[in-house]
C-alpha cells in the first residue's frame, strides 16, 4: 500500500516571495519546480512543498525536521544568517546553549517568517 509511495512534507506560507527567500536563501535548499501558488523545493533526497495558505504558522507542532550531521556547525551558521532558536521547557531534554541533548540525540527549534516550527536533530550525538 502506502508504504512504497513517496510522501511529501507541505508547508504553508503566507507570502510565497518571503518564504522563497528564506527557504532558498537562508537555508539553502533548491527550488525544483514553480507551481504558480507555491513551488517545491529540495532538501537531500527529500521534496517538499511550499504553497500559500490563510493558515500559515497556525500548527503548535513541529513541521519539518532536517537530520545533520553536525549540529553545533548548523546553529552557529544558521544564527549568522539571523535565525532565532526557540527555547522550551521539555522533561528529559538538557538545554545547553540553543541546542537539546538527550541520550544519543541533540537537536533544536526555529520558524520560518510565517511561524511554522521546524527542527535540526543530530542522531547519535553524545550526551555533553
Amino acid at each position: 500500500m502506502l508504504g512504497k509511495a513517496d510522501a511529501t512534507p507541505m508547508i504553508a506560507v503566507k507570502d510565497l516571495d518571503r518564504a522563497r527567500s528564506f527557504y532558498e536563501g537562508t537555508l539553502g535548499l533548491s527550488e525544483v519546480d514553480d507551481l504558480g501558488e507555491g513551488f517545491m523545493l529540495k532538501s537531500g533526497d527529500t521534496t517538499l512543498s511550499v504553497y500559500r495558505s490563510q493558515f500559515a504558522g497556525t500548527n503548535k507542532a513541529t513541521a519539518l525536521t532536517f537530520t545533520v550531521d553536525d549540529l553545533d556547525s548548523e546553529v552557529g551558521e544558521l544564527k549568522g544568517k539571523g535565525v532565532a532558536f526557540e527555547h522550551y521547557d521539555l522533561p528529559g531534554l538538557e538545554r545547553q546553549g540553543d541546542c537539546y541533548v538527550a541520550e544519543g540525540m541533540k537537536t533544536a527549534w526555529f520558524k520560518d517568517p510565517d511561524g511554522n516550527i521546524l527542527s535540526l536533530i543530530e542522531s547519535g550525538a553524545p550526551q555533553r
